[in-house]
């Protein structure tokens, strides 16, 4: 062999990354659409007719994915080109590294709680753990871990209110799952019901009325994100023949605005909606589990005369990898689960197998944590999303911040490798930051000042105009020309 040890390792990284197809067309004629594609703005038409609607295009966004990691094979017999493979695959791994601690500096955008510290748990990542089928009932598949999982359960259950022997539910892969799940459990509960869903409802939930082919009408919001109530009970009006599933919004995706739930249910009621006649499920993705630690914030309680209730783990919890829960009565289970044999188990949930590590890391958190330090960390979150707020507005950069909510909007920044580089989360003409646990004051005034710097060149010193986002935030929290 003539090539040397180190020309050997920088031609391998040279030939691992690969440029995917350059020619693809990303723009597609959807001829059986199921439900139609968001626009620009995140908008879907007004209803859905058993989750189908006429078909339209759409156009991927810029950050398509072109380079991957080749996957090259080692050859027999080879300890030489063995060990220069290893070599180079350490070598990936560790630039690899450090482009996440890069891009960890950098993430405003997104509602993941970064602070992380699970050392303990790492002797545990050499098992196959797999809590496949219902979390109550022990399987034959002996690697899992159930008994942390449904101490997690406990947990959710009582912070809910529903007492250990009236709920059922699992931990799920995360807050779509949640939503699949609790769409789906209304769904056997009231087969010919209506799903009702404001317009800023996540997108998981309009998935949900395609994948089982539900009618379903979207309700307008207010300009907090809030769904309309009004709105909500001349949709009703048109439907008094069939059950109401509805999503209700606790923390909605862009604009972090909190449905009032018992609103929702007294106008539920007052449109002659019997309690066996309506499902609520509440979408609690971020904040369903920041609400309970807020001083005076609504509550939401099986006490009250809903349905399920889910959360992402990843979230305010900050669990390494996507997961979530998800809460419902156990009277409604029935209607959907069945007993599987091959597993000597019931299959009530989504999936299948399930990670049986995301509830030893959730059980390790709620147990560090409890409610002290949650507590302690949401008045942290609100605190910070306040100076947030103050700090654009006091640069002339219109911004709303929702009662309860740790979700700054404001402007949608006109540089896109700006926007790339904070990672951050636009819709239409806006944009937000999430100001998690991990998000320092000094991270907020290295953004805003980045900001500040950027806007000065976007917009010429003044001589051109910011744009005006009263439609979205309101006249009293834009400060372009006009609402000053």
């Amino acid at each position: 062999m003539t090539q040397s040890i180190p020309m050997m390792l920088r031609d391998l990284h040279a030939e691992t990354i690969k440029s995917l197809r350059g020619n693809l067309d990303w723009t597609f004629d959807m001829n059986d659409v199921l439900l139609p594609i968001a626009d620009a703005a995140g908008m879907i038409d007004e209803k859905l007719v058993n989750g189908r609607d006429k078909p339209r295009e759409f156009v991927l966004g810029r950050n398509v994915q072109t380079t991957c990691f080749e996957i090259t094979e080692p050859e027999v017999d080879d300890e030489v080109k063995t060990g220069v493979m290893e070599a180079n695959m350490a070598s990936v791994l560790a630039k690899y590294r450090e482009s996440l601690l890069e891009r960890t500096k950098h993430h405003l955008g997104y509602p993941f709680n970064l602070d992380l510290d699970y050392g303990a748990l790492s002797q545990l990542q050499h098992f196959s753990i797999n809590n496949l089928g219902d979390p109550f009932i022990e399987s034959n598949y002996g690697v899992h871990s159930r008994q942390f999982e449904v101490a997690v359960l406990d947990w959710f259950a009582r912070l809910w209110e529903l007492e250990k022997n009236e709920y059922w539910g699992y931990v799920t892969n995360g807050g779509t799952e949640g939503n699949l799940h609790g769409i789906l459990v209304g769904r056997e509960v009231f087969p010919d019901g209506i799903l009702y869903a404001s317009r800023d409802s996540h997108y998981s939930i309009f998935k949900a009325a395609r994948m089982y082919r539900m009618d379903c009408e979207k309700v307008n919001t207010l300009v907090s994100g809030e769904i309309d109530c009004r709105d909500f009970k001349d949709k009703l009006s048109l439907h008094m023949d069939k059950p109401a599933i509805i999503n209700v919004n606790i923390g909605t995706t862009v604009k972090g605005a909190v449905d009032d739930l018992d609103l929702i249910i007294k106008t539920l009621e007052e449109t002659g909606l019997t309690h066996d006649r309506f499902y609520i499920h509440c979408d609690g993705a971020l904040f369903g589990l920041m609400m309970p630690f807020v001083k005076l914030a609504p509550k939401v309680s099986f006490k009250k005369p809903i349905g399920s209730v889910s959360v992402s783990g990843h979230k305010f919890i900050g669990c390494p990898m996507p997961c979530g829960v998800q809460i419902t009565r156990l009277e409604h289970i029935n209607v959907l689960s069945r007993n599987v044999e091959y597993i000597a188990s019931r299959d009530a949930t989504i999936t299948g197998s399930r990670n049986g590590h995301t509830p030893l890391f959730l059980w390790y958190t709620l147990k560090r944590k409890g409610h002290t330090q949650f507590e302690k960390e949401v008045q942290k979150c609100l605190r910070n999303a306040h100076y947030l707020k103050d700090r654009l507005r006091s640069a002339a950069i219109g911004a709303m911040l929702n009662e309860f909510s740790n979700t700054v909007v404001f402007e949608r920044p006109q540089d896109e490798e700006f926007t790339r580089k904070w990672q951050i989360a636009c819709q239409g003409s806006i944009a937000h930051v999430v100001v998690m646990p991990n998000i320092t004051i000094d991270k907020l005034d290295y953004f805003v000042n980045e900001f500040i710097e950027k806007r000065a060149v976007w917009y010429e010193n003044g001589k051109i105009q910011s744009p005006c986002i009263a439609s979205e935030v309101g006249n009293t929290n834009c400060l372009c020309v006009l609402h000053k």
